[in-house]
């Protein structure tokens, strides 16, 4: 697998439309830090951490509204990748929907959102935009 967080970003996009309520990802340190990341803005539901002796597997369960069926998620879009690196500086973070929406970024101090690196003053590789 040449690009593992765009899977990620796939498989839940694939799973939301096709109005499935829990979707398995292969496990990695870095999207654990994006599943808590997205549980802590409220995108999903709930998450759990399984070991099948391999590299593990995160169980996601989706968030939807009990009245319209509408998930949570509008949009997952992938913004840096394997052959187009973006970087960014904590000056010029972008702003998702106008601050409605999050960008998540890999910095020297962990995986944060862009609200999170503005205040820590720090920049880093916007890894996605979800709103």
């Amino acid at each position: 697998m040449t690009d593992p967080v765009s899977d990620f970003l796939t498989r839940i996009r694939n799973a939301i439309q096709a109005g499935h309520r829990v979707v398995e990802v292969p496990a990695s340190n870095l999207k654990k830090e994006m599943t808590k990341i997205l549980f802590d803005k409220g995108y999903i539901l709930n998450y759990k951490f399984m070991d099948d002796n391999k590299q593990g597997i995160i169980k996601i369960a989706l968030k939807y509204d009990p009245v319209s069926k509408n998930p949570a998620i509008k949009t997952l879009k992938r913004i840096s990748t394997p052959g187009l690196r973006k970087y960014t500086g904590y000056r010029n973070l972008p702003r998702v929907l106008n601050g409605l929406g999050i960008a998540i970024l890999s910095t020297s101090k962990g995986v944060l959102t862009d609200k999170e690196a503005r205040l820590e003053k720090i920049g880093g590789e916007v890894l996605c935009y979800v709103y």
